[in-house]
């Protein structure tokens, strides 16, 4: 996972988010391939560059992607089964032609890479859309609802934000995008009670976030669950040494001295 790491690190501007999404998919499908999928999204970017009249019109650009991607391509958004981890991989979406706001928008936002087109993705709470932005044209898109074009106010609601707040139309770094990326792929891993792949995407986040507590305590209450003890003191200590007056530090105490007992026996 050397590309998404190097993005969760460094955030550079260069990165590929193409590379680092497949790398999150591996995940769930160990050993996946990426080129097959560099090679569809290549041939998707081709395609809708055939339609396009004219690559200096922003208009036409983002009526022409919505007509292809989710017109005759039939991307769609899939609410039949929102928490289904195959939504969250980029593998699964350019196959199965559904996802979830986020991977529909890096889906969307590397075929416009590869054409040159400016567009950003928007991490809205609640959801996520896209902007293309040319300097002449812009808009807001939703590819979860078909790629349509939205305004500001549209975003808002989505957000369901009850102020105008500019703010929530601040454009994501491509850090930021997988780290909501692989919180939707932990969240979905806890609802499944799958432990093990919850904790690799929590190995992840402390990449990108090793400065948050929460995120320790959380992998250390796992480690327990899957009898991965030394890991959990490791992960519980570090919690109480970044946040040394935590509310549940007593009972974070008692964890430690418990895994301390088990340990000793097992030695």
């Amino acid at each position: 996972m050397n590309h998404l790491r190097y993005l969760l690190e460094e955030d550079p501007p260069q990165g590929r988010l193409d590379h680092a999404a497949l790398e999150l998919a591996s995940i769930d499908t160990p050993g996946l391939d990426p080129a097959p999928f560099l090679d569809q999204l290549n041939a998707m970017a081709s395609g809708l560059g055939d339609r396009m009249r004219n690559f200096n019109d922003g208009r036409d650009f983002v009526e022409t992607a919505q007509r292809y991607l989710f017109g005759e391509l039939g991307f769609r958004g899939n609410q039949e089964d929102f928490f289904d981890p195959r939504n969250s991989c980029l593998n699964q979406v350019l196959e199965r032609r559904t996802g979830i706001p986020i991977t529909l928008s890096v889906l969307y936002m590397e075929i416009a890479r590869r054409l040159q087109m400016p567009v950003y993705g928007i991490s809205l709470p609640r959801h996520f859309v896209i902007q293309f932005d040319d300097g002449n044209y812009s808009t807001f898109i939703d590819p979860y609802n078909g790629g349509k074009a939205i305004t500001a106010h549209e975003c808002f609601a989505l957000a369901g934000a009850e102020v105008a707040d500019p703010v929530l139309l601040r454009r994501a770094s491509k850090k930021d995008i997988v780290i909501r990326m692989l919180q939707n792929l932990r969240g979905v891993y806890l609802r499944r009670s799958d432990w093990a792949r919850t904790v690799q995407t929590l190995d992840l986040l402390l990449v990108g976030a090793p400065e948050v507590a929460g995120l320790y305590k959380q992998r250390g209450l796992l480690q327990i669950e899957l009898r991965h003890m030394q890991a959990a003191r490791t992960d519980l200590e570090r919690y109480l040494a970044l946040e040394p007056d935590a509310a549940d530090r007593d009972d974070v105490r008692k964890q430690i001295q418990a895994i301390h007992g088990w340990l000793g026996r097992v030695n």
